[in-house]
């Protein structure tokens, strides 16, 4: 028989800059706007951002508990730009499961 590990992830440290640093921006799309009926919030974040990384970030920014954080890598999309190949720049993004009761007002500042 064995036995359920619950993994449990140590607490991660940043400074009030790294923090900010962390979220870049909201991501603001027709999809991402359909999660705020699931208490989700999409962040734009750095490529090297970790989750628990994310999730320090967001408790220590907006003063908020989250219960989960997802994250995915989006490619850039090739290009054409005055006849000439371009690469728009991969990011990576965010979706923040926030705990019941709380919320993030993405559309006033920080």
């Amino acid at each position: 028989m064995s036995r359920a590990r619950k993994m449990v992830t140590p607490a991660v440290k940043l400074s009030e800059a790294a923090m900010l640093e962390m979220i870049r921006r909201p991501h603001v799309t027709e999809k991402a706007t359909m999660g705020s009926e699931h208490n989700q919030v999409t962040f734009k974040v750095p490529l090297e951002a970790s989750k628990p990384e994310i999730k320090a970030a967001i408790e220590g920014v907006f003063k908020v508990k989250v219960t989960a954080v997802n994250t995915l890598r989006v490619e850039g999309k090739s290009k054409l730009w005055r006849g000439r190949a371009g690469k728009r720049p991969d990011f990576k993004k965010a979706v923040v499961t926030l705990a019941e009761g709380h919320k993030i007002d993405v559309t006033t500042g920080i």
